[in-house]
């Protein structure tokens, strides 16, 4: 179970990786991939299911961004630093879209991801934009809708 557990937080943190690298850069993220693994990406543990994960962030981003905007008071989309704006994107894509990830594990993983990788003001912002998320109709119905989806 702790081997599995594990594994999905590797996926998630190598999806945040290329995701994050993305927002900078034009170019495909099969070729951000590529030149991941030719930079070490077993360090960073980065695999296929990681860009798999990313590609389905990027394919929902306007969704997403969307829902940012809603619940994010302070900051319009424009102004939410990347690195923030990455996590944001992949709590709320595995909160609506990942079967198995519940929407509370989903907000407690980016959550932890900000830990890692932003700034401590941010670690709060972001909390409290996929915490009211959690709060809202969305995302009760968010399982409902990613099954949908996936038919």
């Amino acid at each position: 179970m702790e081997n599995k557990k594990r594994e999905v937080r590797e996926v998630r943190e190598g999806a945040f990786i290329l995701y994050f690298e993305k927002l900078f850069r034009n170019d495909p993220l099969d070729e951000i991939f590529e030149i991941t693994k030719e930079a070490g990406a077993d360090e960073l543990n980065i695999s296929s299911k990681s860009l798999a994960l990313a590609k389905n962030i990027d394919e929902k981003a306007e969704d997403l961004d969307a829902i940012i905007a809603e619940y994010s008071k302070k900051r319009s989309i424009e102004r939410i630093a990347k690195i923030n704006l990455a996590i944001l994107r992949l709590g709320l894509y595995e909160a609506i879209y990942a079967e198995k990830v519940p929407v509370n594990v989903a907000i407690s993983e980016a959550v932890g991801l900000a830990e890692k990788y932003a700034r401590e003001p941010d670690v709060a912002f972001i909390n409290g934009v996929l915490g009211a998320f959690s709060r809202s109709e969305a995302a009760r119905t968010a399982g409902k809708k990613a099954a949908e989806d996936n038919e």
